[in-house]
């Protein structure tokens, strides 16, 4: 049986966690990478680095903060657009798009929005908003399509290990919430949730209070799947070996693997 393997991760600063980056793609070949929080310049991506690793990359950089970007296996993949229509002023870098071996592949990195109230939460908000308006287009379009990132949101208490200490911020907030259903609403699957409809889940663990040691995690990084796509999900994870790892991410890649024709 073909398959295909789309994995998101936020690497949080490709240039410090290059090493992990590299092992974990030895490791685990996914076919598909996006990636978020590159925190490097579009000159400072490692890109023969990631070439000698056996990907093609794209990428939408930005100094200290944002940037993401889509790798391919044995592949060039190819960019169909860098950020959302409608946000030519934006000038964070949070979404890219392209097309690999026939899957329309966005790459996003949602706004954190804290503190909130105020004006970050407000932007997380108006791109939340504008990320919903372009995934309607996609969905529509009848293209198998995967929105894979960092979405900053928390979809129910049931992906988290404890509310208590997390209600006022922004990736809880029904606001944030209520965008994510509205995206769900559209059509799109949970590829996750979909393949655990009843685990806990985690993606993220912060730095703070031991949290990893804990699991006292969340589940902030979605694969979303198109009508035609969800049916072919026939596998889903979190490599949380890589969170475990020396000066990792804060988040592990989250991955899922496609049935193909």
């Amino acid at each position: 049986m073909n398959s295909l393997k789309i994995a998101t991760f936020n690497i949080n600063g490709i240039r410090a966690r290059l090493p992990i980056l590299l092992e974990w793609l030895k490791t685990q070949a996914p076919d598909v990478v996006c990636l978020q929080e590159l925190k490097a310049t579009d000159a400072a991506f490692p890109a023969a680095e990631i070439r000698k690793a056996g990907y093609g990359a794209i990428w939408y950089g930005q100094s200290s903060w944002n940037g993401v970007a889509i790798l391919a296996k044995d592949m060039e993949p190819l960019e169909i657009r860098r950020g959302l229509p409608g946000n030519e002023k934006d000038t964070h870098s949070r979404y890219l798009e392209a097309a690999v071996q026939g899957v329309i592949v966005g790459c996003l990195y949602l706004p954190n929005g804290n503190p909130q109230p105020g004006p970050k939460f407000d932007y997380k908000l108006a791109w939340f908003d504008q990320l919903i308006a372009h995934a309607e287009t996609l969905f529509k379009s009848t293209h198998p399509v995967v929105l894979a990132g960092d979405y900053n949101v928390v979809p129910t208490d049931e992906d988290i290990y404890n509310t208590r200490s997390w209600l006022k911020d922004a990736l809880l907030q029904p606001e944030s919430r209520a965008c994510y259903q509205r995206l769900l609403n559209q059509g799109w699957t949970d590829a996750l949730r979909s393949h655990f409809p009843n685990e806990r889940i985690y993606t993220f663990w912060d730095y703070f209070r031991n949290h990893w040691k804990t699991n006292s995690g969340l589940r902030i990084d979605h694969l979303l799947l198109s009508a035609d796509l969800a049916p072919k999900l026939i596998d889903a994870g979190v490599d949380r070996w890589v969170r475990d790892l020396p000066h990792a991410s804060d988040h592990a890649p989250t991955w899922i693997e496609l049935k193909v024709d």
